[in-house]
């Protein structure tokens, strides 16, 4: 089990990165030339089997185990009225999520993968953002964790999702507040259609954003100061599978946004994650871009739970599939192009 006793501790484990295997990922599109279409037909397809091949460290990826992780929290921001939603709308919602009710539980289903739904400090709300830090250090630690020590070495493909009522607001502050700008860019209505709501959202932000300012410099007290436990195991699972050589699929803007602040302190601490769908809240295309990772999908989603790293995973193994099973020109008894 890791522990990170301080924030110095675990700002040295962000730093601490493995680097890709490039020569795995060579050798993929050395074998895709060989394949029986023409080079470079398949398009992105073909990238995502290198990457994953960088991640695995081998020529010949494979998701036999694809983990769909989902960390869930509470927000004392909800205080402010954000959202129509009371708090207890997490628990209801981990409980359905266990129960094999919700729309993330027929996605898991349909892409064949694990999935796991961790509730973080038992669901206990954070401090509201507006008047406080949302965490302590000892709580942000024990977050960050929470969610490192829940990635187990055998898995092929980490997917990352989250619930908790409140939790665009947050990521919408920690946008802000790494990359610029205020209430107004970031925000959107979320799960919400009144515009009361966002307007709310707005102000929480920029209240937040003032009363932290001195501090926000740094992108761990960014974390703490104004994230969330699920925020903050998000940020602690993805290291870990930094650190285990896992590639991470990530989930909307939520997800996004709870990792971001690994880029802030390595360049290349997220090179070993996807972003795999646009979500409709309109900060998440802004972060993407501050972050130079672009979305695998726009459906227009904005559910959150993992719903849209879900919906991708039948789109990886389609990619690893044909990388596999197709045959080359030689099979084919054809000369290949590249001849």
């Amino acid at each position: 089990m890791k522990n990170f006793e301080t924030l110095d501790q675990f700002r040295q484990a962000c730093l601490d990165l493995s680097s890709q295997d490039d020569v795995s990922e060579q050798a993929t599109y050395e074998k895709q030339k060989t394949l029986l279409k023409p080079p470079g037909s398949l398009g992105e397809l073909e990238n995502l089997v290198g990457w994953l091949a960088a991640w695995q460290n081998k020529p010949n990826p494979t998701l036999d185990r694809v983990c769909m992780m989902i960390f869930a929290g509470n927000h004392g921001v909800t205080a402010e009225n954000v959202t129509p939603y009371p708090a207890s709308i997490t628990e209801l919602m981990v409980a359905q999520i266990n129960q094999g009710g919700a729309a993330i539980n027929q996605l898991v289903k349909n892409a064949n993968a694990e999935l796991r739904v961790i509730p973080v400090n038992n669901l206990e709300p954070t401090a509201n953002i507006t008047q406080a830090p949302a965490m302590t250090e000892k709580q942000f630690l024990q977050a960050v964790e929470a969610g490192y020590n829940a990635v187990t070495p055998n898995i092929d493909l980490l997917c990352l999702g989250e619930v908790g009522i409140g939790n665009t607001t947050i990521a919408a502050a920690l946008s802000a507040a790494l990359f610029g700008g205020d209430g107004s860019q970031w925000v959107s209505k979320g799960t919400s259609t009144a515009a009361e709501h966002t307007i709310n959202k707005q102000k929480a932000v920029d209240k937040a954003l003032a009363l932290h300012e001195s501090f926000l410099h740094d992108p761990l007290e960014t974390c703490r100061r104004l994230g969330g436990y699920e925020h903050a195991a998000l940020l602690g699972a993805v290291l870990a599978a930094r650190h285990l050589n896992i590639p991470v699929l990530l989930d909307g803007f939520v997800c996004t946004a709870a990792i971001a602040a690994l880029q802030k302190l390595n360049p290349v601490g997220l090179d070993h994650t996807k972003i795999s769908h646009l979500s409709a809240e309109k900060g998440h295309l802004l972060l993407a871009g501050n972050l130079g990772l672009y979305p695998l999908i726009a459906f227009n989603m904005r559910l959150g739970e993992g719903t849209g790293a879900a919906t991708v995973v039948p789109l990886l193994k389609g990619a690893l599939a044909c990388y596999t099973g197709m045959n080359s020109y030689q099979d084919a008894g054809l000369p290949s192009p590249q001849s």
